[in-house]
């Protein structure tokens, strides 16, 4: 049976792990809080745009060794940054823990070269503008920006053009010694891992991260001005566009509320793509090619984002039937057979998940990182078998009941 074990460094740096000796991979990730909500303006994109040049190179590596290492070992390695925390992390056969570990931990001490820079500054700018050209064009990052403002969980993590154009390798790296400190890390791993190793060799490796230290120090933000490249319009128009896109934000669960179990639950009998009451009267009639809903954690807030694409002259009567279907649970809950079926899909969704350590890394590390605590797959389970249509009805009621931003993406 999988075990947790967890220690804290004399630096302040976290080590936890959900050991089990049967599995035939282990996983390793470092998580970092370092995420759009914790950026300045001058900053907004630096924990993405640092992301990528944590793969260009150490004091030991070149970004050719980087990678080579990294294919070498055979395993699955990646990165991703969000509204809250930057992730590295490795999947790799056991017998090569003490590799990756000495790869990933020398990664996390990046050379941050000045030509290296100015050549990922392109690449940031190309992803920036590709993201643009897609469906539904920037309607989230603008239904994201009106709902929490334009800083904070609304800030793009991408950043904007403008402010990736305004970067300097100096800013990045005094970034980089202000949030790359130990007391921001926890350093996860799953699988068959050999913690007490792990332990050891960390300490060793990391012990000079206490050193980093800010030496710019930023005005706070002038909560008066929009951040450059940024507009609050609830209208984006696409010239050409063929399809309409409307993404509505409202009020959800924290990714520490109990409630997070009922609102994915009621999510799944609303707007599973799958098969759901939106499914079903939308998408199966051929109302909509798309109509969903879900909910988003963050540490200490949440969003129930709802999603409609279809045809623009088909945008208002759809939208009228959201709204039905989405009052009518308010008003009348969901039915036993729903919520059983609901139940069956998320729980054999978690233990079909939970065979790969890869998959149990971001529970366990993410968790750790935002709330020091770890839940276990049981857990989780007795969780979700727990919530009665009681609970789904205060869920709707709260949640689905509220007022919501609303972004339209449509032609012009």
């Amino acid at each position: 049976m999988p075990e947790f074990k967890h220690a804290t460094l004399s630096s302040g740096l976290r080590i936890v792990a959900e050991t089990d000796s049967r599995s035939y991979s282990m996983s390793l990730g470092y998580f970092v809080r370092a995420g759009a909500r914790n950026e300045l303006d001058p900053q907004s994109g630096l924990s993405h745009f640092l992301e990528h040049m944590m793969f260009k190179g150490t004091a030991r590596r070149s970004a050719e060794d980087v990678n080579r290492e990294l294919d070498e070992l055979g395993g699955q390695s990646n990165a991703y940054t969000s509204e809250e925390q930057t992730v590295y992390y490795a999947t790799v056969l056991p017998k090569f823990q003490d590799r990756i570990v000495d790869l990933l931990t020398d990664m996390m001490s990046p050379e941050l070269d000045e030509s290296e820079f100015e050549t990922e500054r392109k690449v940031i700018l190309e992803e920036i503008a590709k993201y643009e050209d897609q469906p539904p064009f920037g309607g989230f990052e603008r239904a994201m920006e009106i709902h929490f403002s334009p800083r904070g969980l609304g800030r793009r993590v991408l950043g904007t053009s403008e402010s990736i154009e305004a970067m300097t390798a100096a800013r990045m790296k005094d970034y980089f010694r202000s949030r790359y400190r130990p007391e921001n890390i926890v350093l996860a791993a799953t699988g068959n891992v050999d913690f007490d190793s792990l332990v050891a060799e960390i300490e060793q490796r990391t012990a000079h991260w206490s050193d980093r230290c800010a030496s710019e120090s930023l005005s706070p933000d002038d909560l008066d001005r929009l951040p450059e490249g940024i507009e609050m319009n609830p209208r984006v128009a696409i010239p050409d566009a063929a399809q309409a896109y409307l993404i509505r934000i409202a009020e959800g669960p924290t990714s520490g509320s109990k409630q997070r179990y009922a609102a994915r639950l009621l999510a799944s009998v609303l707007g599973d793509e799958g098969g759901s009451r939106l499914f079903w009267e939308l998408i199966d009639t051929g109302r909509a090619e798309v109509a969903t809903c879900w909910p988003q954690e963050f540490s200490d807030q949440g969003a129930w984002f709802t999603y409609l694409v279809c045809a623009p002259d088909d945008m208002q009567s759809n939208r009228r039937f959201v709204d039905q279907i989405i009052q009518q649970i308010v008003d009348d809950g969901v039915k036993p057979d729903e919520l059983s079926q609901a139940i069956n899909k998320t729980t054999a969704g978690y233990i079909m998940q939970s065979e790969r350590p890869s998959n149990r890394l971001f529970s366990v590390g993410s968790r750790f990182l935002m709330h020091n605590d770890y839940v276990d797959l049981d857990q989780s389970l007795a969780n979700i078998r727990a919530v009665d249509q009681a609970a789904i009805a205060e869920i709707a009621q709260r949640y689905l009941g509220t007022d919501a931003t609303e972004v339209l993406a449509t032609a012009e």
